[in-house]
């Protein structure tokens, strides 16, 4: 894997989980919350996955956290002022 190919991945990673965070503003809100986000997102997080997966090099997909690291990053990271039992 080249250092292009895991930059190219880790920035549409990221675009994806900014896309979803983005329009479902609401659902992620409310499941940070109630402490269910990935119940409230799963349908979003599995169509996202499944691009990020038809995007990439298998290579990458099965060797690299990428997804999951902008989901933390982005979605999760990006609500943290949203009062939770979580944090």
């Amino acid at each position: 894997m080249t250092d292009e190919e895991r930059t190219k991945a880790l920035r549409l990673a990221r675009a994806i989980a900014s896309d979803i965070s983005l329009y479902n503003e609401q659902k992620i809100i409310k499941g940070i919350e109630q402490d269910n986000l990935f119940d409230v997102l799963k349908e979003e997080l599995g169509e996202g996955r499944d691009l990020y997966r038809s995007r990439v090099s298998q290579e990458v997909y099965t060797t690299t956290n990428f997804f999951d690291r902008a989901v933390v990053d982005i979605i999760v990271r990006g609500k943290a002022h949203v009062r939770s039992k979580i944090w």
